[in-house]
């Protein structure tokens, strides 16, 4: 099975509410789809959202990295040959790393479909059975409170609570949601770099000392801030997770080493792909440091990569923040990785199992 060509195409999927944090406000999946197509007529799937805020990556960039650097090299190369491939993908350019996601997705689809397996299992198996967080967007606290007991109420037992907009607000947010769903769901914070490292000692402390017990804070500070990251660490009793601090095995080596963090996030869309992702795990596994998987507002299609990594890994990711498609007003997928508010199931299909994406308009 030889690559041939890559293809493009945008999917657009409004969400059911917008998604606000303290960095953007997204109204709709706007995602660019990616098609490797090779000799014996197969398609492998992968996807890329622009999240230039994050990763740096928009639209026009994801197409021209693909386009211009990756595909090139990629032409002709045998899907067997996985290793060589996801080397061609990582070396074609610096940084970049959500088109080079999208196109190792879909040649790890293309790999499970040659063994005519579902890609977990060539992966390393485990319980194709996964039940993921649902994130409940920054805005007015009655809002906040409405959404969480919402989620609650329809079998969701662990919250993700964006935060980081203004301290006082923040810990009355909290507190409130708290409040609301007691004992009924996890509560996980996401400041997503909102905070200053003394201002999230200050909300954390105010919050354990009110007996609001959280599972976790992600990303109380400024991404490159490792220093800020590590105060923060050492002065609350709550585990502090990583993820914009964190892209590569790289960081996740610094950050390590500086016991900087207790938790590091995983996004295929900041590691390039499914080849650092799992390296990822595996350095964090080595240390016994858990991992949580998440996704970037992207649509069923790149985050049932996700779901199989998680799957194959599931030692070492013990937490799960893969909501984008349960926020999407529907599923523009036909086969794939099945989505039901909470649980997620992955069928027995090869690779990721994607039949058909609807809408999909070609670029």
């Amino acid at each position: 099975m030889k690559i041939t060509d890559i293809r493009f195409g945008m999917l657009r999927v409004p969400l059911k509410t917008a998604f606000k944090t303290a960095l953007r406000t997204v109204e709709a999946v706007e995602d660019i789809v990616v098609m490797v197509h090779t000799d014996d007529g197969r398609i492998g799937y992968g996807e890329a959202p622009a999240t230039a805020v994050i990763t740096g990556d928009t639209h026009g960039s994801i197409i021209d990295a693909i386009r211009h650097y990756i595909a090139p090299r990629l032409i002709g190369e045998e899907i067997a040959d996985l290793n060589r491939i996801t080397r061609l993908i990582q070396t074609s350019m610096e940084r970049n790393s959500s088109a080079k996601a999208a196109v190792e997705i879909a040649v790890h689809d293309l790999w499970g479909q040659l063994y005519n397996a579902p890609l977990y299992k060539l992966l390393g198996g485990g319980d194709p059975v996964i039940t993921t967080d649902i994130t409940i967007s920054v805005d007015y606290i009655d809002k906040m409170v409405a959404d969480s007991v919402s989620a609650v109420e329809r079998g969701f037992e662990s919250l993700k609570i964006k935060v980081g907009k203004d301290i006082g607000v923040d810990i009355e947010r909290v507190r409130a949601i708290h409040a609301a769903v007691e004992n009924r769901a996890l509560l996980r914070l996401d400041a997503n770099q909102g905070w200053t490292a003394k201002e999230a000692v200050y909300a954390l402390h105010a919050l354990e000392d009110a007996g609001v017990r959280l599972e976790l804070v992600e990303q109380p500070v400024k991404a490159r801030d490792l220093e800020g990251m590590r105060y923060v660490t050492e002065r609350v009793h709550t585990p502090v997770m990583a993820d914009e601090s964190v892209f590569g095995p790289m960081e996740v080596m610094e950050l390590i080493r500086m016991r900087a963090a207790d938790i590091i996030n995983i996004k295929l869309m900041k590691t390039g792909g499914i080849s650092n992702a799992i390296k990822i795990a595996d350095i964090a596994g080595l240390y016994g440091i858990e991992c949580m998987i998440g996704c970037m507002l992207e649509s069923s299609i790149s985050v049932a990569a996700a779901v199989h990594v998680a799957v194959a890994k599931s030692d070492v990711i013990t937490k799960v923040d893969l909501d984008g498609p349960s926020l999407c007003a529907y599923d523009p997928v036909d086969g794939g990785v099945t989505f039901n508010e909470s649980e997620i199931s992955i069928t027995d299909a090869p690779g990721l199992g994607i039949r058909e994406i609807r809408g999909l308009e070609a670029l």
